[in-house]
Parts: C-alpha cells; sequence; structure tokens
C-alpha cells in the first residue's frame, strides 16, 4: 500500500504467458487481412496498416490484461472492460471510415 512518506503500490507483473497469448491472438487476428489479400483485390493493406492495426490490438488486449489482473470488484471491471472495448471500437472505425473527420481518417 502507498504511503505519504513515498512507499510503493506493487507493480503490475505481466506474466510471459499473458504477453505471449496477446501478441498470439493480434497474429491470428493480422492474419485474416493478410489471406484476403492472396484471394481479392478489395482488401488492399500496406504495412502501416498491419503496423497500425497490430499496435491496436495488441494495446487492447494488453489493458484488458491489466483490468482484469487489477480491477476487483466485478461491477468495476465489467464497466472498465466496456470502455476500453468502446475506445477500440471508435479508435478502429475513425481509422477505417473517419466517423469525426480526423486528419488520420480512412476514406
Amino acid at each position: 500500500m502507498a504511503t505519504m512518506t513515498g512507499g510503493k503500490l506493487p507493480a503490475a507483473k505481466l506474466s510471459g504467458k499473458s504477453l505471449l497469448r496477446i501478441a498470439l491472438v493480434t497474429a491470428v487476428i493480422l492474419l485474416v487481412p493478410l489471406v484476403a489479400m492472396q484471394f481479392t483485390r478489395e482488401v488492399n493493406w500496406t504495412l502501416g496498416d498491419f503496423v497500425v492495426a497490430g499496435g491496436l490490438l495488441m494495446g487492447t488486449g494488453l489493458l484488458f490484461d491489466l483490468a482484469v489482473r487489477k480491477i476487483r470488484t466485478q461491477k468495476a471491471r465489467l464497466i472498465t472492460i466496456g470502455a476500453i472495448a468502446l475506445g477500440f471500437l471508435f479508435v478502429w472505425t475513425e481509422l477505417a471510415v473517419g466517423i469525426v473527420g480526423s486528419p488520420f481518417a480512412g476514406s
């Protein structure tokens, strides 16, 4: 427990198993557009698209893991995970089609 005299909270430990699981799920999801690009011209991702999508998926997975490990009550955990999911969906749709017209929005 942190104290006013400078005590430290225990660090949130991310296990190697959790990190590997999140990385593998991210890689499997990214295989979908990679395989689709081999069969159709409708899917046309660049390296930058894969990097951004991978970062977004990996970051979301890490935030989910952190929420599950650190938030004690189920109600708070569900609210936090819901907020993370909504944030992910907002960024994803903004990058894909530009719902609010930001400079990095898709077409």
